[in-house]
């Protein structure tokens, strides 16, 4: 008789394997409903167009790589709407339909597929594309909607403001405005509070786990802290820092990416310290007053050599 459902035991070292990446793709799109929503809210149907276009933009082209290139992608398991909804929420919802495109060309194409698709990219490809267009179109990259005015109306950000302007322009900025997203930037820039309970799923799913978030942000609050107490004239209080810009889209949905994030727990606690020292470095001394994506982009690098020497340990596996 046929036996059925055996028990395969293989050898040591062993680990869990984990769920499909339809599903765990899915659930980062779901988790991200409560930012969207904020950012739908305080910046219309524009927010709307920029979302739904890099969605469209970057599943069409994976698709069509698929095609042309005889390849076996599959461009509706959920990972190329991920990579298009975080290219989204890191531009401005005034963005051209030509910015969106090209945006979404560099993000699947050269941060993705050159790299060999799914699993193998090296870079966070939603962050190489905001990089490339805020080089390559700093005009239209930095051209900020006020939220809630549908007029057209632009304003700076909080640390554009202080980049340029100095701590005393920024004195009249309340912290509850920055978390709940009254205050200027990108789509994901907009409220702290809503992608810590989009957040909230992801980490009772243990899809991410507290290493990188915790290190990432609490290494931004102590080294801006350092400077604040050192000269608070100068430098901007470390609340401030950490609810301003994109420093918890960074650490919580850009971050903690499985493909480009360290696997073991001492690795992703050093990745996210080095996240969190650049950022903070390229703030308070950078010529750019934001530096989430530099930062995330720049210890992308050294995943590979994490990984070597702070591999995770196994069952079955001696130390």
């Amino acid at each position: 008789m046929e036996a059925k459902n055996l028990l395969i035991m293989d050898s040591s070292p062993l680990g869990l394997a984990g769920e499909s990446t339809r599903k765990i793709m899915y659930s980062v799109v779901l988790s991200l409903l409560p930012a969207l929503g904020v950012s739908f809210w305080m910046f219309g149907w524009a927010a709307v167009r920029v979302v739904v276009l890099t969605s469209l933009f970057c599943i069409a082209l994976e698709a069509l790589i698929a095609k042309f290139f005889n390849s076996k992608i599959d461009y509706l398991d959920g990972s190329a709407l991920v990579t298009g909804i975080l290219l989204a929420m890191n531009l401005p919802s005034n963005a051209p339909w030509w910015l969106l495109l090209i945006g979404s060309i560099v993000a699947i194409i050269i941060g993705k597929q050159v790299f060999g698709g799914l699993g193998q990219n090296i870079f966070n490809p939603a962050l190489v594309a905001r990089v490339f267009l805020l080089i390559s179109f700093p005009l239209q990259m930095t051209s900020w909607p006020v939220p809630g005015q549908f007029d057209g109306t632009t304003g700076a950000t909080p640390l554009g403001i202080l980049k340029t302007e100095g701590v005393g322009a920024i004195a009249k900025l309340k912290t509850a405005d920055l978390a709940l997203g009254y205050v200027g930037g990108s789509l994901g820039e907009i409220s702290a509070l809503a992608l810590l309970i989009g957040a909230a799923y992801l980490f009772y799913k243990k899809y991410i786990t507290w290493e990188i978030p915790v290190s990432f942000i609490g290494t931004v609050f102590v080294f801006t802290a350092i400077f604040y107490w050192i000269n608070p004239q100068q430098y901007a209080s470390p609340v401030f820092h950490l609810f301003s810009g994109g420093l918890f889209l960074g650490a919580l949905y850009m971050a903690t990416d499985m493909v480009t994030s360290p696997i073991s727990g001492r690795a992703k606690l050093i990745f996210g310290f080095g996240c969190g020292f650049f950022t903070a470095l390229i703030r308070l001394f950078g010529s750019y007053p934001e530096g989430v994506s530099f930062a995330i982009l720049f210890m992308n690098a050294f995943v590979p050599l994490l990984d070597r020497y702070f591999p995770e340990k196994k069952f079955g596996m001696q130390s």
